[in-house]
């Protein structure tokens, strides 16, 4: 039986039946902007590579210089520090600065042996405190447990003038004097947030079946906390001391509101320094004091390495 609709032309068709000329938004889009074709699979791997050939080298150029960009005061610092004149044109090689910073410096190496010793105190009790108030806030439920951890985390988003001033006020409150004691509370209340947080990630990564383990061994809680909890976290506890250390070194505004009499850090030095000009002096103390952070900092990889890779 003839097909009924073989001689009925196209544009006879019912109008439901037709296909429209007018094309949707959505296949215009796929027509003019979509792939004709799919492409054969050595063509999409060669155009990948070819795109992460050119994002290396993008990635590359910024790197480097911003290598540069933060890298280069320091070398220019490292090269004047054996300049022989003050000004910063090269004059000539000499170590007089070396010289006069080991020989003619008291002043100097009294304000950086007390950066060293506050720095050291406080961080040591920024990490005792920090590791403590890691353990209960991540492992028990208390009433105020979210108010910890948000009120912990201001001393890192205040501006430092703001935790100086308030620090002012509070020692003259409850009659603290200015002084190192002044100085060390304010570095732990800085520093004390930073080594909180990496308490807080280590032990989001914890095993908390070992701690049960050993119970069920027979420890006590006591031996528990300082023979399996304690060793795991030693890596996190490392990292926040010396990052403590670090900052408070480096710390100048708050130092400013709370040093007293006698209690002159190597911040407070050098800026009274700078209002006379800068001696080269500080410039080979500087030199000094990066080629140290880098060898502790070289130590301390392969130390944690080592105990990453044990634990």
């Amino acid at each position: 039986m003839p097909d009924i609709q073989e001689g009925i032309p196209q544009q006879a068709l019912p109008v439901p039946y037709r296909r429209s000329a007018i094309k949707s938004p959505y296949q215009w889009i796929v027509q003019k902007f979509g792939k004709g074709k799919r492409e054969a699979e050595p063509a999409r791997h060669a155009r990948r590579a070819y795109k992460n050939v050119n994002s290396a080298w993008f990635s590359s150029t910024v790197l480097i210089f911003v290598l540069v960009f933060l890298f280069l005061p320091l070398g220019i610092i490292a090269v004047f520090s054996f300049n022989e004149g003050k000004a910063i044109v090269w004059s000539g090689f000499s170590l007089k600065w070396y010289a006069e910073l080991f020989l003619e410096s008291e002043k100097l190496w009294h304000s950086f042996r007390n950066s060293i010793v506050i720095a050291v105190i406080s961080a040591f009790f920024s990490v005792v405190i920090g590791t403590f108030a890691g353990l209960g806030v991540q492992w028990y439920r208390f009433r105020g447990r979210g108010y910890v951890q948000a009120v912990s985390i201001l001393p890192m988003v205040l501006p430092e003038v703001v935790i100086g001033m308030s620090m002012v006020i509070f020692f003259s409150a409850i009659n603290i004097p200015l002084g190192f004691v002044s100085i060390i509370i304010a570095h732990i209340t800085f520093c004390l947030p930073f080594a909180f947080l990496l308490i807080l990630a280590r032990l989001d990564e914890f095993d908390f079946s070992i701690v049960e383990a050993a119970r069920d061994l027979g420890a006590t809680e006591r031996q528990t906390l300082f023979k399996v909890v304690i060793p795991a976290l030693f890596p996190a506890i490392l990292s926040g001391f010396f990052m403590s250390v670090t900052l408070s070194l480096e710390d100048f505004v708050i130092t400013f509101f709370v040093s007293g009499p006698g209690s002159t850090t190597l911040p407070l030095y050098v800026f009274s320094m700078v209002r006379y000009g800068i001696s080269p002096v500080i410039n080979a103390l500087s030199l000094i004091m990066i080629l140290g952070t880098m060898v502790v900092a070289f130590v301390l990889r392969n130390f944690l390495k080592g105990i990453a890779a044990s634990n």
